[in-house]
């Protein structure tokens, strides 16, 4: 029993981390029709910010609440600018082309992200990996029995970080004069256009918005994994779209709560078989996910006219 509970705090530790950038697929999909494969990328790009200025705060500074603020703050404004960068120059030119050159773009701009970070050219890292310095000291914050379980510090504040996100985007999505904006632009931004509601600005803020919560995400994750590398961000985005598809693409809550049960199909494959095996089951679950659900846990299967 003891075991079982440990998996489900680690499980639902990395699921929270998964449904921030699987949420950044989902709001980008509902607004534009469109994966955004390069945003995981994106992420890897706020971790490496986040890397910066945590070396350039110092040891003492950056472990301190303000610092850690000033890293989140720091990577998820920058990530934020990013992501308008991207959906001005790449996919605003191309929102009335087909959507395959749509979608072959944000290939091209993941792979560009992903290996010219791999560059060891001026500012850019290269492609060692590099320990993520210590910015939330390690601490076992609750211990049951002797030892069976132990929640740490870490996982603590990560899902409570995490959740604040989570919390705040539901607002913003269904509470909010922007939120409004941003559905009835998912439901046809021609017909939007017309009822006065600037699509421009409300697609450009979304992909801020979904940017600044993968760049969150990212620190959360590497605060966890301590390893950063440029090719992070394909493992963790991929991880996250899956989820988002298991969820149901394009619905808010559904992207959570399929980002939740991969972090616990995941733990659970690890703790009760093998973790060689972790990847094969988590897209083997969306394979039966979609079998039986084409649409996802909480999506609908629309016929569109051709």
């Amino acid at each position: 029993m003891a075991q079982l509970l440990q998996h489900l705090i680690n499980g639902l530790a990395a699921g929270t981390i998964y449904a921030l950038v699987a949420l950044g697929y989902t709001m980008v999909y509902g607004v534009l029709k469109l994966i955004n494969f390069a945003h995981g990328d994106v992420m890897m790009v706020g971790v490496y910010m986040g890397y910066a200025t945590a070396f350039a705060l110092g040891r003492e500074v950056r472990s301190s609440l303000v610092g850690v603020a000033l890293i989140f703050a720091v990577a998820m404004l920058g990530c934020a600018l990013l992501g308008f960068l991207i959906e001005r120059f790449a996919y605003r030119p191309l929102r009335e082309k087909p959507r395959l050159t749509a979608l072959i773009t944000a290939i091209g701009i993941s792979f560009a992200l992903s290996y010219g970070f791999q560059l060891d050219i001026g500012f850019l890292p290269g492609a060692s990996p590099r320990a993520f310095p210590e910015v939330i000291e390690p601490r076992e914050w609750i211990i049951i029995g002797d030892r069976d379980v132990v929640v740490w510090n870490w996982q603590v504040i990560s899902f409570l970080i995490a959740v604040v996100l989570m919390v705040g985007l539901q607002y913003l999505v269904f509470r909010t004069r922007f939120g409004r904006a941003m559905r009835a632009v998912s439901w046809d931004h021609r017909v939007a256009a017309l009822m006065g509601i600037p699509t421009d600005r409300v697609i450009a803020l979304t992909f801020m918005l979904s940017s600044a919560l993968a760049a969150g995400a990212g620190l959360l994750y590497a605060i966890k994994d301590t390893s950063v590398s440029p090719l992070m961000g394909l493992y963790v985005g991929l991880k996250a779209f899956v989820a988002a598809v298991i969820g149901g693409i394009g619905h808010v809550p559904g992207a959570v709560v399929g980002a939740l049960v991969l972090g616990l199909v995941e733990e659970f494959v690890v703790g009760y078989a093998a973790s060689t095996w972790r990847d094969a089951v988590a897209f083997g679950f969306l394979i039966l996910v979609l079998l039986v659900k084409p649409g996802g846990l909480f999506g609908r299967v629309a016929a569109e006219k051709v």
